[in-house]
């Protein structure tokens, strides 16, 4: 799937990310883990994902490169966990009783992350990165697959009240809607405005009841 779904939660869940390995709270290694992934970050949101290194997460972290080799191997491995790490983050999901306004709250998550630039370039710079490092690729893999499964129920619940044919595919239904926006920030590079997302989430919703996504 693609990114849609990490905007149905905050893109700062990636600050808050549970660190592997930790020994103990407050730990050095713990604090130690904290500055490197919150490094990773940084540099995710100002750089592209080529440009970024090990070395260059270990200096904004304060830290020496060895330590960072010897934790995580690699910088793939350090952004895959990352990554890993903010797909345990809960996502709230629109339950407002009518398809239509559900979609439309979603979709507007999703433009609220990409109006913000540092979470837009984040983003980008990952789905750059998966097309460049298979270890990036796997981890988003699975990632996506988790948010979609987490929102999904969006289409379950409208199927169950009628609001949906019956076999709507919830993945071809949950792209149609973030699709345009994604096309925005990674195409034309325009800003992406709150009348674009309703205008993603309505279109999707036609060819929903058009059957268009039924498998």
């Amino acid at each position: 799937m693609i990114p849609a779904v990490i905007a149905t939660s905050s893109c700062d869940s990636l600050r808050d990310v549970s660190v592997p390995g930790t020994t103990r709270p407050g730990g050095r290694t713990a604090r130690v883990a904290e500055a490197v992934f919150a490094a990773a970050v940084d540099e995710l949101s100002s750089r592209d994902y080529a440009d970024i290194s090990v070395e260059s997460i270990a200096a904004r972290a304060g830290v020496h490169k060895t330590t960072v080799y010897r934790r995580w191997g690699s910088k793939a491995e350090l952004i895959s966990q990352v990554l890993a790490g903010a797909a345990g983050a809960a996502i709230p999901v629109p339950d407002t009783g009518r398809l239509e306004e559900d979609l439309r709250a979603l979709a507007r998550a999703v433009q609220a992350l990409l109006s913000d630039p540092g979470r837009a370039a984040i983003t980008r710079a990952l789905i750059v990165g998966g097309l460049t490092s298979p270890e990036i690729a796997g981890v988003m893999s699975q990632f996506w697959a988790g948010r979609l499964a987490a929102i999904s129920v969006i289409v379950d619940r409208a199927t169950a009240r009628g609001q949906l044919p019956a076999g709507t595919d919830p993945a071809a239904l949950m792209h149609a809607v973030a699709a345009p926006l994604y096309y925005e920030l990674l195409v034309t590079r325009v800003p992406v405005t709150e009348r674009d997302a309703d205008r993603g989430a309505a279109a999707a919703l036609a060819a929903a009841l058009a059957g268009v996504f039924v498998d």
